[in-house]
C-alpha cells in the first residue's frame, strides 16, 4: 500500500542543514500495525507528514497504492489527504468552538457526505455519546483524544497515522487508547502506523521499526 523509494528529507539550517530522514526504503503493506519508535527530534513526524502529503520530499519518491504522491500538484495532494488519510495528534488538535458532534461532521462536510447517524454510531462505539454536544474543553484528555480517533476514522480513510497519540495522556488512558486504535483499526482494516517514543504500543503492532540518523532499522515484530 505504502512504499518510499530512497526519500530523503533536508530543512535549511542557520548553520547546517537539517537531514531527519537519508535514503528511506521502505514499504508498508495493507493492514499493518507499524510502530515507528525514536527518540524526540528523531524524524517520526516528518515521516508520517510526508506520507500524508502534507509535506514534500527533498529526494526520493512515496507510492500510495500506485500512485506517486510526490509527484501530485498541492491540490492534488490535499484532496488525497482530504479522501484517504486519517491524522491523530498528540494534543487532539480538535476545534475548541465546535461541539463533538460538530467536530467529527466538518471532515463529513469537507467530502459532501454529512451524516448524523454516523456520528452518533462512531461516539456510542468508542463510549463518548454521552458527550455529543459538549465542547473539548469540558472533555478529559482520553475522551478527546477518543474523539480524535473517531474524527480520523470517520471518512473511512485507506490510512490513519498517529503521531505520538498517548503522549499527553497518563499511562492508563495511554493503554484504553492502545487498545481502542488496535481494535478499531483490525475492524475496519485500515493500515495504521504510530509514531511514538515509548514501547508500550509494541503490544498491538504486527511490524515494529526504529528510526535513528536519518536511517530506519527492522526492530521485529510486535504480536
Amino acid at each position: 500500500m505504502i512504499r518510499l523509494e530512497g526519500v530523503t528529507k533536508t530543512y535549511p539550517g542557520v548553520k547546517r542543514d537539517i537531514t531527519p530522514l537519508s535514503n528511506i526504503s521502505l514499504s508498508v503493506a495493507a493492514e499493518e500495525r507499524v510502530v515507528l519508535l525514536g527518540k524526540s527530534g528523531s524524524g517520526k513526524t516528518t515521516f508520517l507528514n510526508l506520507v500524508a502529503g502534507i509535506d514534500e520530499v527533498t529526494r526520493g519518491k512515496i507510492r500510495i497504492n500506485g500512485r506517486e504522491l510526490t509527484s501530485m500538484a498541492d491540490t492534488e495532494r490535499a484532496l488525497y489527504r482530504r479522501e484517504h488519510i486519517g491524522f491523530i495528534f498528540q494534543f487532539y488538535n480538535l476545534f475548541p468552538t465546535l461541539t463533538v458532534r460538530e467536530n467529527l461532521m466538518l471532515p463529513l462536510e469537507l467530502l459532501g457526505r454529512p451524516s448524523g447517524d454516523l456520528v452518533r454510531r462512531y461516539l456510542e462505539e468508542v463510549d463518548v455519546a454521552d458527550r455529543e454536544d459538549d465542547y473539548p474543553e469540558n472533555l478529559s484528555g482520553g475522551e478527546q483524544q477518543r474523539i480524535a480517533i473517531v474524527r480520523a476514522l470517520i471518512k473511512d480513510p485507506k490510512i490513519i497515522l498517529a503521531d505520538e497519540p498517548t503522549g499527553n495522556l497518563d499511562y492508563k488512558t495511554s493503554e484504553k487508547i492502545l487498545n481502542l486504535l488496535h481494535a478499531l483499526s483490525v475492524k475496519y482494516h485500515k493500515t495504521l502506523i504510530l509514531a511514538t517514543h515509548s514501547r508500550s504500543a509494541f503490544r498491538i503492532s504486527t511490524r515494529v521499526l526504529r528510526l535513528s540518523d536519518g536511517a530506519i532499522l527492522e526492530e521485529g515484530t510486535g504480536r
